[in-house]
């Protein structure tokens, strides 16, 4: 069975005690720390910078998936990298020179990734797939949590997987925006890899983190494991061979 992998996305978390939240979310079963730069131009909010990525590597053994929500985001690279990002995940809307800014981000030590809006179709990062890491799809128009999952999204994200499929690379496929514990079976079944969620974790009542995630990674490990016919899907066949071939 393809393991699912939670991302809890901090721009959900309580901020005057976010080392607590991250123990908290690590202590939960949390595969990794899903960071939102946002820069208030690129997105309409304001977030965080390196120093708090840097105080999060701190604090934490998790792998740090900062996406850089950022009209510039070649500027940074090298500050959230020397900060202590695993992955730095960049949108194409905001790289004129797209390639040239993977190979800086993988030249700096750090896994590369890029991501797209809602509306930007997968065409914009067919190129550039068999030199990145990760491949995130926006579910909501970035800038603010709490959103609602735009349905329409699920068939970009089959496509995507088939756009990864073909290229042979081992490439994660991650889902940002509207992730909740009644949608993430249908999220993996359509080729997800890492599930980010902020607002149904961070918000889930009694902070039980715990049962949120296990809620999260259950519902995307049985769709990841069989269709709805209870047979294995074309994906999960391709994940398996995946595996063996890496063996």
């Amino acid at each position: 069975m393809r393991k699912v992998r939670i991302a809890p996305s901090i721009l959900s978390a309580d901020f005057a005690h976010l080392a607590d939240e991250i123990a908290a979310v690590e202590q939960a079963g949390a595969d990794l720390v899903h960071v939102d730069v946002m820069d208030g131009h690129f997105v309409p909010n304001l977030t965080v910078g390196p120093p708090i990525v840097e105080a999060l590597r701190k604090v934490t053994a998790l792998p740090l998936d900062v996406h850089l929500m950022m009209t510039n985001p070649d500027a940074f690279i090298r500050e959230f990298a020397e900060a202590g990002a695993t992955y730095l995940t960049v949108h194409v809307e905001a790289c004129p020179h797209l390639h040239r800014t993977v190979q800086s981000i993988k030249e700096k030590g750090v896994q590369a990734g890029v991501t797209l809006n809602p509306a930007t179709p997968l065409t914009s990062v067919e190129e550039i797939l068999p030199d990145v890491d990760l491949l995130l799809i926006m579910s909501v128009n970035p800038g603010f949590g709490g959103q609602r999952f735009i349905a329409r999204v699920l068939e970009k994200i089959k496509q995507a997987r088939a756009m990864i499929d073909r290229t042979g690379h081992l490439v994660l496929l991650e889902v940002d925006g509207g992730v909740k514990v009644d949608n993430a079976a249908a999220i993996v079944a359509a080729g997800a890899d890492i599930l980010v969620a902020g607002s149904a974790i961070f918000e889930a009542p009694g902070r039980d983190y715990r049962r949120v995630i296990a809620q999260l990674r259950r519902g995307g490990a049985a769709a990841s494991d069989s269709g709805d016919n209870g047979k294995p899907t074309a994906h999960s066949k391709a994940a398996a061979s995946s595996r063996k071939a890496r063996r």
